[in-house]
């Protein structure tokens, strides 16, 4: 199915001067360098939660699947595979930013990211930053933001994984990762294969997903160098290459097929003082995509996207007490595409975030954007947030903002409906947490409301032509519950236990009524627990009730079970094997009507590192 695999991979050769003539004190590098600390150093009023390790490799190929079983956003699948948009406390999916390497890649098309085109695997771990953040991370960031990290390791080291697997409906999975250190140099490289016929049963029906096959193909390269004790080059690369058959629905049989590109590279020079870091980043991003509305024939639509961004970031320490991050970021767009021509945008954005340690126990950040936009006037839009720690063991956090969300290319030029008058979402957020630190449990609890004005939603026209407008003013208010339970028995045990609820109230305030596909519960809990060689987990998901267009959609629980086994192995060579059964107890349940998700099945794991 894929007939083009993108072999050159265009690295840029950045030319720089040096801007800062104060010569500061040298700092030592870390062994680990991260890839984006804002999600850490600014986010103190913020509920995070950090995935890694165990926890990615046993949710399988797509991120859907890892936060679905591992967060409380809620995900609208068209079938297994299939596009997949989230729903992060009661939001759009173009509300949701993903930050891959301290760089938005939603789409300039739809604003949006589809997570099952993302591969967990491919990353050394996934950040779920909840609440508003257009400020750090720029349009679109209203529900939260999923932040996909490569941290490089200079520390000396050569690290191999091969991890492959294979599943009821045909399913293929075959990857591959290594990571290089040298104390100068750090590198690290993957490739994975995934592929499904993805022909599973209709429960309740005789009817089978008769065309829902899909292959993808990812590549991952990172690079450092430090060129000095205070100066360092980083290099980061993906590239996706999909095809997928699009399934259908209970009664309309699926005919159509999706090819997608998408092709990112970023190169950042950074420089390092005990007082300042500078930082210059340079990034093309690519994305493209076919579809042939009949599989057999050679007519499709396309369209296509190429973003150019330059940035310039400070971060210093003004005092023992103060500290400031500031960027200068430059965007440019540009489209082609059979169904909205050839736009173009320019945007440049000019943000400060003002860090103050009041007291050990007492932080806050204030935080402040301007956007210019060559098609909008973008508002300022500003954030503040904090935290304070009662002893050891209590912690109150509280965050406020205002958000933003520009129209894009699909809302604008859309052929027939676009709309060039709309406006650009405005956005208003507050977060209430409080987090408890009892060893080895933690609590976290969160209320919030987020109010929408200007919201952009596509509705019919008098002509019967689906067409966005700034229509409705939306209030979303809720209530989180986070639970989690890590202990080391000994050398040999270990018990790791995780539990998410949300309740979610998003509605529209003309009519009162909650906004289709936002559950109003949804909860899950994971339980893994490891002794010597042996391992196994358990995850059950209980998703409530959602609004569909002419009626309501019945809630459903899932429930996933595996095991793993360590093989004894000689020298450095660690073999894993795994088994994992997906859909339990045969649940029948749709998160999108008419489309039916998998029935039972079961994969294979064999996991070897040397």
């Amino acid at each position: 199915m894929i007939k083009n695999l993108w072999h050159n991979i265009v690295f840029f050769l950045l030319v720089f001067v040096q801007a800062a003539a104060q010569d500061l004190p040298l700092q030592n590098l870390d062994e680990v360098v991260v890839s984006d600390f804002r999600v850490k150093r600014y986010a103190e009023g913020h509920k995070v939660a950090e995935l890694k390790d165990s926890t990615i490799q046993r949710n399988g190929i797509f991120l859907t699947s890892l936060l679905t079983f591992n967060s409380n956003i809620y995900f609208k699948e068209n079938g297994l595979g299939m596009v997949s948009s989230p729903a992060f406390r009661g939001t759009n999916a173009s509300h949701t930013a993903v930050i891959w390497n301290g760089i938005n890649i939603n789409s300039q098309l739809n604003g949006q990211v589809d997570f099952n085109t993302i591969n967990p695997l491919n990353y050394s771990s996934v950040a779920i930053r909840s609440g508003g953040g257009s400020v750090q991370f720029g349009t679109g960031a209203i529900g939260g933001s999923v932040h996909l990290n490569n941290d490089l390791k200079f520390e000396k080291h050569l690290e191999h994984q091969i991890f492959t697997g294979y599943g009821s409906f045909d399913t293929r999975s075959v990857n591959y990762d290594n990571s290089f250190g040298t104390g100068k140099w750090s590198s690290s490289f993957g490739v994975n294969y995934n592929s499904s016929d993805n022909d599973y049963l209709y429960l309740e029906t005789d009817e089978r997903n008769t065309n829902g096959e899909f292959e993808h193909v990812n590549i991952n390269f990172n690079a450092g160098y430090l060129l000095n004790d205070e100066q360092a080059l980083r290099l980061y690369h993906q590239s996706f290459i999909g095809d997928r058959n699009l399934s259908g629905t209970l009664v309309a049989p699926g005919r159509s097929r999706y090819q997608d590109d998408h092709h990112r590279t970023q190169l950042e020079w950074v420089k390092f003082g005990n007082k300042a870091t500078h930082g210059i980043k340079m990034a093309h991003l690519y994305d493209a995509f076919k579809y042939f509305e009949n599989k057999d024939s050679d007519i499709f639509s396309e369209g296509r996207v190429t973003t150019l961004l330059a940035r310039y970031s400070l971060d210093i320490e003004l005092s023992d007490a103060f500290r400031l991050n500031s960027f200068l970021e430059y965007n440019n767009f540009t489209s082609r595409g059979s169904s909205f021509g050839s736009p173009q945008r320019n945007d440049l954005a000019i943000t400060a975030l003002l860090k103050h340690t009041v007291t050990e126990k007492l932080r806050y950040n204030l935080s402040l954007r301007q956007d210019f936009s060559s098609d909008f006037s973008s508002p300022v839009v500003f954030s503040w947030d904090g935290s304070y720690d009662f002893g050891n063991v209590y912690t109150l956090q509280l965050n406020a903002s205002r958000n933003f969300r520009l129209p894009t290319f699909n809302d604008l030029y859309w052929q027939p409906g676009g709309n060039l008058e709309l406006r650009p979402e405005r956005s208003y957020q507050v977060d209430l947490g409080h987090r408890f630190t009892l060893d080895p449990i933690t609590i976290k609890l969160n209320s919030y409301y987020i109010t929408t004005e200007d919201m952009i939603r596509w509705l019919p026209n008098n002509q019967g032509i689906w067409s966005p407008i700034n229509v409705d003013n939306v209030q979303i208010y809720g209530a989180e519950v986070e639970l989690g339970f890590k202990k080391a028995m000994g050398k040999k045990q270990e018990i790791d236990f995780k539990a998410h609820y949300a309740y979610t109230v998003s509605e529209d305030k003309e009519t009162g009524e909650q906004l289709i596909y936002v559950p109003f519960h949804r909860g899950n809990v994971s339980l893994a627990y490891r002794f010597a060689n042996f391992g196994t987990f358990y995850q059950h998901l209980y998703n409530g009730p959602v609004s569909i267009i002419g009626g309501e959609l019945e809630g459903y629980q899932l429930a996933n079970a595996g095991v793993t086994y360590g093989l004894k192995t000689e020298g450095k060579l660690r073999c894993r094997l795994g088994l994992i059964l997906n859909n339990v107890f045969n649940a029948y349940y749709e998160n999108i009507a008419l489309r039916p998700m998998p029935n039972r099945n079961i994969q294979t794991q064999l996991v070897l590192n040397f």
